[in-house]
């Protein structure tokens, strides 16, 4: 089966770049996962068989990319905490702040466990099952972990006005 890169990537290219920061945080690091999983795509394209599941196919790829420079980070860690710091997330939300940008900033401290799937669920509209085989895990996980992000998301929101009175 031969698939057409270039209009794979600007049917999903969005969709995957929103996934992609959702777990990083990082424009950068963003744009750098999702080009890996077209790159991927690109040179593995044999391994997707139904061409309806391509899509399913590059946010796993992402998602395991993702989780793979992750273990890379802490098995070698690149930076000490002052260069770190001005990536860490704002504590106080700013006046001019619309209400997305800071559920995205609580969703960021979000046990990391638990964004992936919200991320999946809420901003991607991925059902249940769908999340399962993307993340590579059973649909019970999926639930749970949507459930218990949703309680650390409400706490988080919270106490964001809090914050920003102080």
């Amino acid at each position: 089966m031969e698939l057409d890169i270039e209009k794979l990537v600007e049917l999903h290219y969005q969709a995957l770049y929103r996934f992609a920061f959702s777990l990083s945080r990082n424009e950068s690091e963003a744009a750098d996962l999702t080009q890996q999983a077209f790159y991927i795509l690109a040179k593995s394209g044999n391994q997707v068989r139904e061409p309806a599941k391509v899509k399913s196919w590059l946010f796993t790829t992402l998602h395991r990319e993702y989780l793979a420079r992750r273990r890379k980070m802490v098995r070698f860690p690149q930076m000490n905490f002052e260069q770190a710091e001005p990536e860490l997330p704002a504590i106080a939300p700013s006046v001019e702040s619309a209400d997305a940008p800071i559920v995205l900033k609580a969703l960021a401290q979000v046990d990391a466990n638990f964004q992936a799937a919200i991320a999946l669920f809420y901003l991607e509209d991925y059902s249940y099952p769908e999340i399962a085989e993307i993340l590579d895990v059973p649909l019970g996980t999926v639930k749970s972990r949507i459930a218990r992000g949703i309680v650390q998301l409400q706490r988080l929101l919270i106490d964001a006005p809090e914050r920003g009175r102080a």
